[in-house]
């Protein structure tokens, strides 16, 4: 609730021609009964034709208020329910931006589209319901009992029966679907996942022919979500008929008592009529209003999660005024840094130590799970250090800026990531304003050149979701071109040459030592022939430094690193 009072802070003016109009509704729902009772009691049983007419006008005049508060209290509620979304939505993504890979991992990328999504709308819905009847149903309810106590204090009775039933019934609803609605949103996180990982890896899916095996599990999954889902609704399904039976019972007892009233004469038939429509808007109000108790409980939980989301703390952030420039350019340096993962035990980087230089090419090589990839990860500070100190020219990467360090990186993951769009936007996505010349300037380094100027519509060529219209070695070889276009200070390669053909990767590599000689380049690397020339090779094993050299040194002095040597060049290439 705290949540959705927070954001209605901000239309408070729609809030109070909401609420006016309300009263609007009310002057409508209630005083055409009162003037119906006095038009039956005083014109029609006396023949008091002005005095019809005058109540007649007076039922047109606030029949057309009603009409319009109606009116206005739907576009103002439903404008600011959506609002409201739209707010939350964007604060989410927003929030979502500032994360580390330490809240992604432990929200989880399905779990963080639900509460987007679908915890969004649920939130939209109880706010909708929220201004439509929160404050329409109390003032309807009260104003109702007045009149029915002020019209006949016998007949009130009815009323002091039914309603306890309602109230009461209205509370074990709500108790009830809190826990079932929490369960409800954690299956759905986990339908989300489930599907997400079966579009994203269809194609291993089929590869192996696990069809009907995933087809199972998503069925599985979806049948708890849905007897979950089916529990929830019976129970919403029991307030709407139980509330009429009740109100039929109401309806029952109020023309028994009624009929004995007007046969003695201590009632009228007018009187009759203002009650029952007093008795029905009382009840009705309640059953609106329990609504609101029914839908919070899921609304609740809906807010909880995402107010979880926005009030968690990034553990990477910028700090204030962070460092932004430095005299020197292009050095990083690597002093005894040790790594832990934020939920691991055991460090995964023991005691690195090395420098890296402008014009120099430095190489990582090491078993699959030596930490090479999370070794280049911590200097755009996807995570901090744990021990020991990252510096780049000559600052710690913690004191920058966040934005002005990373400026400084054009980083190549390992998995490539093309976003919907052209040839054109993704390269520039390094470099928004960069021009055509230094587009195609990129892409002649990266060897994208000659296969873009191969498509139909060459750099506007547009590129499907996830880049599924682009091979492997296209996909890295765009990736290298963003990364290129930037012209960044510290090139990060994390085994981005895997794709691409001996050939291709020869041309690369000697376009990319030309154009970075100003700049520090890293390379994750599982092929020697990729790192051959490079300046240093930091031989990785089980988190440690094995070995630190240039090639011809490390077949002498490292041996794990000639075993990698050997396993996939002869002696006569390696010249042993």
């Amino acid at each position: 609730m705290r949540l959705i009072l927070s954001y209605l802070k901000k239309y408070k003016l729609l809030v109070c021609i909401n609420t006016i109009s309300v009263f609007g509704f009310a002057l409508v729902e209630l005083g055409i009964p009162t003037i119906m009772a006095e038009i039956i009691d005083k014109g029609i049983a006396e023949g008091n034709m002005p005095y019809i007419y005058r109540m007649g006008i007076l039922m047109a005049i606030i029949s057309v208020i009603g009409v319009l508060g109606t009116i206005l209290l739907g576009y103002c509620s439903s404008r600011i329910s959506s609002n409201v979304t739209r707010d939350i939505r964007n604060d989410i993504f927003r929030k979502a931006q500032e994360f580390s890979h330490t809240e992604y991992d432990a929200f989880g990328v399905s779990s963080m589209i639900t509460r987007t999504t679908n915890d969004a709308f649920q939130i939209l819905q109880f706010t909708n319901t929220l201004l439509r009847t929160a404050l329409l149903t109390p003032i309807m309810f009260l104003v109702s009992i007045v009149m029915i106590v002020r019209t006949n204090l016998t007949l009130s009775g009815v009323v002091a029966i039914t309603v306890p039933f309602i109230i009461l019934g209205v509370i074990i609803i709500a108790k009830k679907s809190g826990p079932l609605s929490q369960i409800q949103q954690d299956r759905l996180d986990t339908l989300n996942r489930i599907s997400r990982e079966n579009l994203t890896g269809i194609r291993v899916i089929r590869a192996f022919g696990n069809d009907d095996y995933e087809n199972e599990r998503f069925a599985h999954t979806n049948e708890k979500y849905a007897n979950i889902s089916k529990k929830l609704f019976k129970l919403m399904a029991i307030s709407q008929p139980t509330f009429f039976f009740l109100l039929n019972l109401a309806f029952i007892g109020l023309l028994w008592i009624s009929s004995q009233m007007i046969s003695r004469g201590t009632l009228q038939v007018g009187e009759l009529v203002a009650f029952g429509d007093y008795l029905f808007h009382a009840m009705y109000s309640i059953m609106l209003f329990s609504m609101v108790f029914v839908m919070y409980p899921k609304a609740q939980v809906s807010a909880n999660r995402i107010q979880a989301l926005l009030e968690t703390k990034p553990i990477i952030t910028s700090p204030e005024n962070g460092v932004t420039e430095t005299k020197e350019q292009g050095l990083v340096e690597f002093d005894h840094v040790t790594f832990t993962y934020p939920d691991g035990e055991e460090p995964i980087l023991r005691d690195i130590s090395f420098t890296a230089k402008k014009g120099e090419m430095v190489a990582f090589i090491g078993s699959t799970g030596s930490g090479k990839s999370t070794l280049i990860n911590l200097i755009p500070r996807f995570y901090d250090v744990t021990e020991g100190a990252i510096r780049v020219n000559g600052v710690d990467v913690r004191d920058y800026d966040l934005k002005a360090l990373r400026s400084k990186i054009g980083f190549i993951p390992q998995k490539t990531r093309l976003f919907t769009g052209t040839i054109a936007n993704n390269i520039r996505f390094g470099k928004k304003d960069a021009t055509k010349v230094e587009v195609e300037h990129s892409t002649k380094i990266a060897q994208a050149y000659s296969f873009i100027q191969r498509k139909a519509k060459q750099f506007d060529e547009p590129i499907s979701e996830g880049g599924a219209n682009m091979s492997g070695g296209q996909k890295q070889r765009l990736s290298i071109a963003r990364a290129i276009v930037r012209k960044p200070e510290i090139y990060i390669f994390d085994d981005s040459f895997s794709a691409l053909d001996f050939k291709t990767d020869a041309m690369l590599r000697a376009k990319l030592k030309e154009e970075t000689t100003e700049s520090v380049v890293l390379v994750v690397a599982q092929r020697i022939g990729s790192i051959l020339e490079a300046d240093q090779i930091i031989v990785l094993n089980e988190g440690e430094v094995v070995g630190i050299g240039k090639h011809e040194d490390l077949l002498r002095n490292c041996e794990i690193y000639k075993e990698i040597a050997l396993s996939q060049l002869s002696k006569e290439e390696l010249m042993l």
